[in-house]
């Protein structure tokens, strides 16, 4: 899984998610002269736990998952993130439902005596539960249309500076081989440490500058390296509307043709496929 992929509207899920889960523990319903022991919380509404806390929360999980995984699942014919979302809308209107109709849960107090005479008001848990659902529902949509809530939670990591001249390699910045020391030779000498490859390309030194890749295209375009600075979707060279493969930030790929406005993409598989959207890459 990679956690790189979340976005800041990910974190305000998460978020939502974890405030949803703890004040599902609060008291719902509020009554005068209630022992303070003796209201129920979320745990002891069956129907109100499900339609609200754990709604949400799932839909909170599905909507990490759908972003992490590598590859994309899919339930029903709908991504998991795209599930997740639903259950986020869900589980917002029921909290609703439940705020505006207190009285439901009348009988309950006067059949075992708390509050008797008034019907029960909100209580923090029910309060903060409908917040948690709404900011939870919010995020979950704002995500896929606010290009600010789009932006990495944690960042791509930069590449290093470059060292010395024929010096050791930094490791880092999606390079296979990060963290695995090797001689330095002098330039041009056998020994010289090199990227490892994919696709018949070298892969890049972190820290240094992608080595030009073999011309594969015809006309002016030269293949070369790019790394995309949120996740972006790869789609299949036949023009299929369904992604093959998802890209990371943190990862250098290869572009080997211009298509259009798009490139034609490499992924460290040998995987080919139609980036879109190309605004923001950023050159090896």
């Amino acid at each position: 899984m990679n956690f790189r992929s979340l976005t800041r509207g990910d974190g305000v899920v998460i978020g939502a998610a974890v405030l949803l889960f703890i004040a599902s523990f609060l008291d719902t319903f509020d009554a005068d002269g209630a022992d303070s022991d003796k209201l129920p919380n979320a745990w002891d509404n069956g129907n109100l736990l499900l339609s609200v806390y754990l709604l949400g929360i799932i839909g909170a999980v599905l909507i990490v998952l759908g972003r992490a995984l590598p590859q994309q699942r899919k339930v029903a014919g709908l991504d998991l993130g795209q599930l997740g979302v639903a259950f986020a809308i869900a589980a917002a209107w029921s909290s609703l439902g439940a705020i505006f109709d207190t009285d439901q849960s009348y009988n309950f107090f006067f059949d075992s005596g708390i509050g008797r005479g008034d019907s029960p008001d909100a209580g923090v848990g029910l309060i903060l539960g409908l917040i948690a659902a709404l900011v939870l529902a919010a995020g979950a949509v704002a995500t896929l249309v606010v290009p600010a809530l789009k932006a990495p939670l944690m960042g791509a990591p930069r590449p290093a500076a470059p060292g010395p001249y024929g010096g050791q390699p930094q490791g880092g910045y999606g390079y296979p081989g990060a963290g695995q020391p090797q001689a330095a030779a002098p330039y041009g000498q056998p020994g010289q440490p090199q990227g490892q490859s994919f696709g018949g390309q070298p892969q890049p030194q972190a820290g240094q500058t992608p080595p030009p890749a073999q011309a594969q295209a015809s006309g002016d375009f030269s293949p070369f390296w790019f790394a995309v600075p949120v996740p972006r979707p790869l789609y299949a060279e036949d023009g299929s509307s369904t992604p093959i493969a998802e890209l990371a930030p943190g990862t250098w790929y290869l572009a080997v043709e211009q298509r259009g406005p798009g490139l034609v993409a490499q992924t460290q598989d040998g995987r080919r496929g139609v980036l879109q959207d190309t605004t923001g890459i950023q050159r090896g």
